[in-house]
């Protein structure tokens, strides 16, 4: 299974993303860390993402080639991570196959109603969780 971690910035939470799947899936998932930017690539990268790539195209182009994308609810909303994130990005993000599993942080100006605003890390546990699920499933 393919997995895309989107992230920008400085990837402090695609790093934690990364690591968490690599944890919990190891072997069994093959991991690529898309970066708005060259330092969110690079911290994936080194928490184990199996390839990476930077940069508008690279996140357009691969959306479609993954079946499941990763990320903070900011990966679908057009100019989030102050600018970083492109129109063009999140159009490819949210109309691709691969199923969406995002993170509900409330930083992007959406605010998500009947969501429980718990630390990082718990809705990273919660993320790597669907993402085995679906995996399962797959599997059947």
């Amino acid at each position: 299974m393919k997995i895309a971690v989107v992230d920008g910035q400085g990837g402090g939470i695609g790093r934690l993303i990364v690591e968490k799947l690599r944890q919990e899936m190891g072997s069994a998932c093959y991991i690529i860390g898309l970066g708005t930017n060259s330092i969110a690539t690079s911290m994936m990268l080194k928490a184990g993402a199996n390839e990476g790539a930077s940069g508008e195209n690279a996140l357009v182009y691969s959306a479609s080639r993954v079946d499941v994308i990763v990320g903070s609810i900011a990966i679908i909303a057009a100019n989030s991570y102050s600018g970083e994130l492109t129109p063009r990005v999140s159009e490819a993000i949210a109309s691709a196959e691969a199923v969406k599993v995002l993170i509900p942080l409330n930083r992007c100006g959406i605010e998500i109603s009947g969501v429980v605003d718990d630390p990082l890390p718990v809705q990273v546990d919660y993320l790597v969780n669907q993402v085995k699920k679906f995996s399962e499933n797959i599997k059947k």
